[in-house]
């Protein structure tokens, strides 16, 4: 090849060595104009809605495995947190405005105060050289007041606690349908495994929050009592416990149906193959080159004498059925969310009544001994 000049391959030429590829590859369809897996069993169409068939064999998988599903979905070009709207988790940003205006809200006096008013509702703040910073749980890291800008830098509190500052509505925190009772922080614990002083005044603050979140339930359930309480919270655990027995009773059956299915179709389409099989005699050279068509018919044929089929059902007809047990678990499923958050509420509930009736024992107890 030394001495011949380089040069574009004509058309022709081009077209020459895609038939000789073509026709090199064992596993080349010519129909689809394409090279099918190795296995020649399965490939991919893509067909008119085809993205909608992916879509119900997504919905069907996470609701065997107990995830959640989109329901209803729009179609829509705009940006996902756009579609997610006020449902979408607000920002470590976002809550920290919000803070801020809760705490400019009720009307500060100077800086100091209005500082004071943030460290009351669990916001930590301090200085870092000239930066004012603020997080919402030791957990998190600090956020700079300047980085969130607009009506929230230090400059711009100041202005609008002296009232010279015309301020932007924002987006509002978003209202939940239901009031969240969170369990009791274990403060000498966590200090125990070195947590610092910060720490120590967020949880006093997060636990008196949660303690009167618990006697609010109480009052908006028409003032219940105790004994009603831990009835509820039974019920609703027995409850619970049901429907997670009747999901899994489910996806028991819609395994079997799946199964059956397969068996099924394997017996269905090695039939023929096992009938040639007997003809032959049981000859050893012919299950020699049909040896898996005659293992999956053998295999289908012991699944049906295991689970005591005589007569078989069809495969229309047990789809239908999948279809049923697949809608039964989609109800049962939206009924176990729902329930589940009922039990988490009132079991924080009743943890937090239970705390707070303990060191009413305990009080009453040190005064009887003194």
């Amino acid at each position: 090849m030394i001495g011949r000049a380089s040069r574009e391959l004509t058309r022709s030429e081009r077209a020459a060595i895609r038939r000789l590829v073509t026709e090199l590859c064992a596993n080349y369809d010519n129909l689809e104009k394409l090279c099918l897996p190795l296995d020649c069993q399965k490939k991919f169409r893509n067909f008119w809605g085809s993205t909608w068939a992916i879509r119900r064999m997504n919905d069907k998988l996470c609701l065997e495995h107990g995830l959640s599903i989109v329901e209803n979905p729009k179609s829509s070009r705009d940006h996902y947190g756009t579609w997610l709207g006020n449902g979408r988790q607000p920002s470590h940003q976002e809550q920290l405005r919000w803070a801020i205006d809760a705490a400019l809200k009720e009307k500060p006096k100077d800086f100091e105060e209005f500082l004071k008013k943030l460290e009351a509702a669990g916001v930590e703040g301090n200085r870092e050289r000239k930066h004012l910073r603020f997080r919402l749980s030791p957990e998190d890291r600090y956020t700079r007041c300047d980085t969130l800008k607009g009506d929230y830098t230090e400059q711009a509190i100041r202005e609008r606690i002296a009232g010279t500052r015309t301020v932007t509505p924002r987006r509002t925190s978003p209202q939940k349908p239901v009031s969240k009772v969170g369990l009791l922080v274990d403060i000498e614990a966590a200090i125990r495994f070195g947590k610092g002083p910060g720490y120590e005044r967020w949880a006093k603050v997060f636990n008196l929050k949660q303690l009167s979140q618990a006697v609010i339930y109480l009052k908006e359930h028409d003032d219940m009592s105790y004994e009603d309480l831990k009835e509820k919270s039974d019920a609703t655990t027995a409850s619970f416990n049901a429907l997670s027995s009747q999901i899994k009773e489910l996806e028991s059956q819609m395994t079997a149906n799946g199964e059956l299915q397969k068996q099924i179709v394997n017996y269905a389409k090695t039939r023929a193959v096992y009938v040639e099989y007997r003809k032959a005699g049981y000859s050893k050279k012919f299950r020699a080159a049909h040896e898996a068509e005659i293992l999956l018919h053998q295999a289908a044929k012991k699944y049906f004498d295991e689970v005591g089929i005589t007569k078989l059902p069809s495969v229309k007809s047990l789809r239908e059925e999948y279809t049923g047990l697949l809608e039964q678990k989609r109800k049962a499923y939206s009924a176990y969310k729902q329930v589940r958050a009922d039990m988490k509420e009132l079991y924080n509930v009743k943890a937090n009544v239970d705390y707070l009736l303990d060191g009413f024992e305990t009080e009453r107890k040190r005064d009887n001994v003194h």
